[in-house]
């Protein structure tokens, strides 16, 4: 695995033995250049991806507003809430996801010796002490 996934704001916080445990745990999946990975107002998948290889396109109503490259996240926010998409993904070139399902979080946290459980207590009383 990468160490540029230990950088992800995401996983500020949270210490390597626990990222491994959770991007180990996680699927990957291949696109094809010009695929659609997220398509604009569909139904959220409660999914999540951590961009492995190369590169994918953010459009909204057809209009490209940013780009992203390798080891960046996208619709993380997509394991909060079940809104619509709100802008397609599409490889740019074949890449390479990794793929957190709110399924998959649950089943990490309901069988992972409490080592997210803990994390996620953590950040909460971090959070509460600010």
């Amino acid at each position: 695995m990468s160490e540029n996934v230990y950088n992800l704001e995401i996983f500020k916080w949270i210490t390597p033995d626990v990222i491994d445990n959770i991007i180990q745990n996680c699927k990957e999946r291949k696109y094809l250049n010009w695929e659609m990975v997220i398509v604009e107002w569909e139904e959220s998948n409660w999914e999540w991806y951590i961009l492995k290889t190369w590169k994918v396109s953010i459009d909204i109503n057809s209009t490209k507003i940013a780009e992203l490259h390798s080891w960046a996240i996208f619709w993380e926010i997509a394991l909060l809430n079940e809104e619509r998409r709100t802008a397609t993904v599409k490889a740019l070139t074949d890449i390479e996801v990794i793929v957190l399902s709110i399924d998959d979080l649950i089943e990490m946290i309901n069988n992972d010796e409490n080592k997210i459980n803990k994390t996620i207590m953590n950040r909460i009383e971090e959070n509460i002490n600010r």
